[in-house]
């Protein structure tokens, strides 16, 4: 079922939904990243951004079927948090979707800046701090967001998130852009019930070593950034790109620049005649690509208008079959386009 618009309803997606790792969550293929909404005012922004527009997002959002919202303090420095707070409370409680947040970028008042600390003190305050900014009694996850460079032992960040469950103020703890190792020392003292990897058709290297290492441990994976920040929608040009506001971090990122950035529109290119053929958009393509992988729950794709997840929402209930994957794997092998295995489930 559709809604009048052509996208993909409530009831449709439903169906859909799957159990995240060894929590009691099941949640829909596709979640609302909340990174854009923290606006333009701190180093990893995206450019000026309406508080007004943003919480129309998560309404519309839920009112499509995604029930979960990932999140993290750094985002506008708490901007992101609050506004999730301001648009899940406005809901009634029985539609507000699960909230994924997390710990480890901090700052000092009036900075624009963040450090990494996953200090135990730190990540108590900072948990403190969202449950505030979010306006709940419990955080549904919390995700260590990078690893630190203060000194703490990963045991000692992991403990204290541990801690945290068993006193309530936090349901589900993961892990985001940690490697093997991490998991390792993590899963000895508590299961690691989830991680939060970057993975798109072209940053794939996710795919060698932590997707398998999850599978074999249960634990599910909500992939981020899976149109790579909007490189993979259509939408991109070197022109678009020379046009970015000095606050919005892709101005300088290497994927947005040459050589990268031709490659990267090249394989665009390749993948146009794919998503025609199954009627999506590119953007539904690149995300359905991710959601293939069998050892991926989900991806966090995110939005800063409602009519921008009208574009991608039917990734949701798309999928991909064999030709499918082999036509987008020769795409990436031919214009050499990022890293990675270029395949679910297979490696190069």
């Amino acid at each position: 079922m559709q809604a009048t618009d052509g996208t993909p309803d409530l009831l449709s997606i439903q169906p859909h939904r799957r159990r995240l790792g060894a929590t009691a969550f099941d949640i829909s293929p596709v979640g609302l990243g909340a990174w854009a909404i923290g606006g333009g005012e701190w180093q990893g922004g995206w450019g000026s951004q309406s508080d007004d527009d943003s919480v129309a997002t998560i309404h519309h959002a839920v009112d499509l079927g995604i029930n979960w919202i990932d999140t993290a303090p750094a985002y506008g420095l708490g901007r992101a948090e609050d506004v999730v707070g301001v648009a899940t409370q406005q809901l009634p409680p029985n539609d507000r979707p699960f909230v994924f947040t997390k710990c480890g970028l901090v700052w000092e008042p009036g900075a624009s800046s963040v450090t990494n600390s996953l200090a135990p003190e730190s990540i108590r305050r900072e948990c403190e701090a969202s449950l505030r900014r979010l306006r709940c009694e419990t955080i549904d996850l919390l995700q260590a967001h990078w690893p630190t460079a203060d000194g703490t032992p990963i045991e000692d960040s992991w403990g204290t998130m541990s801690d945290l469950v068993d006193e309530g103020k936090v349901r589900h703890i993961g892990l985001s852009n940690f490697d093997v190792d991490a998991l390792d020392r993590c899963q000895a003292i508590r299961p690691v019930e989830t991680l939060q990897p970057e993975l798109n058709l072209v940053v794939r290297t996710a795919a060698d070593e932590v997707l398998p290492w999850c599978a074999s441990h249960g634990t599910g994976v909500i992939a981020y950034s899976p149109m790579r920040s909007g490189l993979l929608t259509g939408g991109f040009s070197s022109a678009r790109v020379a046009s970015l506001p000095d606050d919005d971090w892709r101005a300088t990122n290497e994927d947005f620049l040459p050589p990268k950035l031709e490659q990267n529109l090249a394989l665009v290119e390749r993948l146009r005649p794919i998503a025609e053929r199954l009627s999506a958009t590119l953007a539904e393509l690149s995300i359905a690509w991710v959601t293939s992988w069998p050892d991926v729950t989900a991806a966090i794709v995110g939005a800063r208008r409602p009519r921008q997840i009208d574009d991608w929402i039917g990734a949701a209930t798309l999928t991909l079959d064999d030709e499918d994957l082999h036509d987008i794997a020769t795409a990436v092998a031919d214009t050499g386009a990022g890293t990675g295995p270029i395949r679910p489930g297979r490696h190069q």
